[in-house]
């Protein structure tokens, strides 16, 4: 009887050059969740089935990489941009066997551009951003870890105040609770504050009573910060 493998083969055609691929996924059999930080941050009981380091889908044709959450639809001169940006400059090669936490930030950073070129909306970006700093927080980078956090809190703030998380999975009372919790862990213990108390303020209108509680233990915890700060001044 054979083995199954927690890898498997997904078919894509890339929306640049029509190029028909396989990508590798992992089967949710093998992931096993052991804890999640609170910026969401899953840790892994065998970290090398976790499903982060394989969301992203890269063209080893032209180079073209994207998530399943970005759009298929193509602004003017998008496609032209990415063909001109990446896949003139691209040498074939792929990432479709198994992946490393190294092999994977490189993922992530070829679809930031290509999601930058496409002009994906800013939610898409954040999420993108937000993986990133995951990835190196596993590595212990804790330079990169911050400095990306930054450009995720940047992103999720340009997509609370454009709105343009809806029709999309993430909510608006999740978008708070990030704007929270990166603010934070990148020492913005003001705006943390705001965040929060506008997430707590939702409390009876939503149903993601979780993110209530959770946004108010950090709320707590920011108080506490707060009042620390202002005991030793």
């Amino acid at each position: 009887m054979t083995e199954i493998e927690p890898l498997y083969d997904k078919k894509y055609e890339c929306h640049i050059c029509s190029n028909k691929f396989h990508s590798k996924k992992i089967r949710t059999r093998f992931v096993k969740l052991e804890s999640t930080d609170t910026d969401f941050c899953p840790t892994y009981t065998d970290p090398e089935n976790n499903p982060i380091l394989y969301q992203i889908i890269v063209c080893p044709s032209c180079g073209y990489s994207f998530s399943e959450d970005f759009s298929n639809y193509f602004s003017y001169g998008t496609k032209e941009a990415i063909q001109d940006k990446v896949c003139s400059k691209w040498n074939p090669h792929h990432f479709s066997d198994k992946r490393s936490i190294e092999d994977a930030i490189k993922t992530y950073k070829l679809a930031i551009y290509c999601a930058t070129l496409k002009q994906e909306k800013h939610i898409i970006l954040a999420g993108l951003y937000i993986k990133l700093t995951w990835l190196y927080r596993y590595l212990g980078n804790d330079t990169q870890e911050q400095r990306f956090m930054n450009i995720a809190l940047q992103e999720y703030f340009y997509s609370y105040t454009t709105q343009d998380f809806q029709g999309t999975q993430v909510s608006e009372i999740r978008v708070l609770y990030l704007l929270g919790e990166l603010s934070i862990r990148t020492g913005n213990i003001k705006d943390a504050s705001v965040h929060f108390s506008k997430v707590i303020e939702q409390q009876k209108k939503t149903t993601e009573s979780r993110l209530v509680e959770m946004a108010k233990d950090r709320w707590n915890e920011v108080r506490h910060t707060k009042e620390f700060q202002l005991s030793t001044n």
